[in-house]
């Protein structure tokens, strides 16, 4: 087995961590096992394991020093490095920006889009740039500014003649 860390070494050090009925298991090399502080029971946050390296740090750093509680649950920063979960649907707003630099560098995105074929993508890319269109192409007509208006309403022909037959908007 090789480690979940550096990729490179064979894993000699093995977690497991069981919560409820899931359980989650990591498995280190020696010298990642040593980096992260596993061989004490307390120097290691299993959190940063399963999330990435230095997913809680960039938790505590994002709230400024200053310790985040959710208004909902009372979940803190010290709950979600040590469960590496979060408490309730709130907290995803609570720890927003913090999050939002983990799920960079976790996925591709802050969005989860799923896996589409390519031309089906491509469809619903424009289908959304059309409505997006269509809700600026309406604010300015509201606010009475028509050389905008006739700019968007060109942009709606072209995006429509570019869209398959099939696809309504």
């Amino acid at each position: 087995m090789i480690c979940c860390v550096c990729k490179e070494r064979e894993a000699k050090v093995f977690l497991s961590s069981i919560d409820g009925d899931k359980m989650q298991k990591v498995d280190l090399c020696e010298e990642c096992a040593k980096a992260k502080g596993v061989t004490e029971t307390t120097g290691f946050s299993l959190a940063d394991l399963l999330l990435g390296l230095g997913a809680s740090q960039e938790i505590e750093q994002a709230g400024g020093g200053v310790q985040v509680k959710c208004a909902r649950c009372g979940f803190t920063q010290a709950d979600f490095k040590k469960a590496g979960r979060l408490g309730c649907p709130e907290c995803y707003n609570t720890f927003s920006e913090a999050l939002e630099g983990l799920l960079k560098t976790m996925h591709k995105g802050l969005r989860h889009i799923g896996k589409v074929p390519e031309s089906l993508r491509a469809s619903r890319d424009l289908t959304d740039r059309l409505k997006l269109l269509q809700k600026k192409l309406s604010k300015a007509i509201e606010a009475e500014n028509f050389e905008e208006a006739a700019t968007l309403r060109d942009e709606i022909k072209q995006a429509t003649a570019r869209l398959p037959s099939s696809t309504s908007v």
